[in-house]
């Protein structure tokens, strides 16, 4: 039985890698360490409801603040993922059980018990599975959708690149409210940091999203600090807005084990804030651009200010 706390046994494929130096944080992205009541009582909701989060998978620096509000993102379809990005502090490897029947249900309680009016639901890669775990995605969404009609559906997919290409007509058929697939990284970095994933293949899956549905919105994000440059970021803005992406985020990648990918240099805020304002002169509804961003930090407020962009756009059409 593998003990996923040890890092040999959570990431066999970078046992043998050689280590990579991990520098200094800068001021500005050093956060405070988790805990009082609010952080508690998150915890246990997910404990006594046996879910996973990848809140804690993915060592997010934002936990302590999202958890004390009470706002956790589940991650459903188990805690060991297929494929092996080496950016990601996910579990890796095979799968060990097949899917479990009542993780919607489980998930839909403890949205309810927390009271989310906006809840971020999201997965490990399992192509192990055939449809990729796109029904699963969609049982979820009604089961929440049922016991909590006001709380709006965020999610973030897999690329569900080995599968038919119909199966993700499951998940959007199921009417999340935002339909998230981070393209992660610039496509130059993709063999080294993405390397199971192909660029254009995520850049379609979004697209085929708003072609099935032009209502849903639909999301995507970057890491910055894995050693792209400032013309590639550029560049994927523009691929986005091409794939008539609603909302961007870009966030500096954090190195979560010496076995993971460099960092390559931490960002200035400067510069996030210039991307920012580049972002939204191309189009985009709604930016997110910090040092700390992340795909649902904030998601909640941010789903809010997308939703008003949205319909101030609509009213001077």
């Amino acid at each position: 039985m593998r003990d996923l706390k040890i890092p040999e046994q959570r990431h066999p494929e970078k046992a043998r890698k050689p280590d990579n130096a991990q520098p200094k944080k800068p001021a500005w992205i050093r956060v405070k360490a988790p805990g009082g009541k609010g952080y508690a009582d998150t915890a246990k909701i997910m404990r006594d409801n046996k879910l996973v989060t990848v809140c804690e998978e993915a060592g997010c620096p934002n936990v302590g603040e999202c958890w004390s509000q009470g706002h956790a993102t589940m991650m459903i379809m188990g805690e060991v993922c297929t494929r092996a990005c080496t950016f990601c502090n996910i579990a890796t490897g095979k799968p060990p059980e097949a899917l479990d029947s009542f993780e919607p249900g489980r998930v839909a309680d403890a949205v309810a018990k927390l009271g989310l009016n906006h809840v971020v639901i999201t997965s490990v890669d399992r192509d192990d599975i055939e449809d990729g775990g796109a029904e699963h995605f969609a049982q979820t969404i009604r089961a929440v959708r049922h016991r909590s009609p006001d709380t709006t559906i965020e999610i973030l997919t897999p690329d569900f690149i080995r599968c038919d290409p119909k199966v993700l007509e499951q998940v959007v058929e199921a009417r999340p409210d935002v339909f998230n697939h981070n393209l992660e990284t610039v496509p130059g970095l993709y063999p080294e940091v993405r390397p199971g994933a192909r660029y254009f293949h995520s850049l379609r899956l979004l697209q085929r999203v708003k072609e099935m549905d032009p209502s849903m919105f639909t999301k995507s994000g970057i890491m910055v600090g894995l050693g792209e440059d400032r013309q590639a970021v550029i560049q994927v803005m523009e691929d986005m807005r091409a794939a008539d992406i609603d909302f961007l985020t870009i966030g500096q990648y954090l190195q979560p084990t010496p076995k993971h990918h460099r960092v390559d240099r931490f960002v200035h805020p400067d510069e996030f804030a210039a991307y920012e304002k580049a972002a939204y002169g191309k189009g985009f509804l709604m930016v997110s651009a910090t040092p700390l961003t992340r795909s649902s930090y904030h998601a909640g407020d941010d789903f809010a200010k997308l939703r008003d962009a949205r319909n101030a756009k609509l009213a001077k059409a």
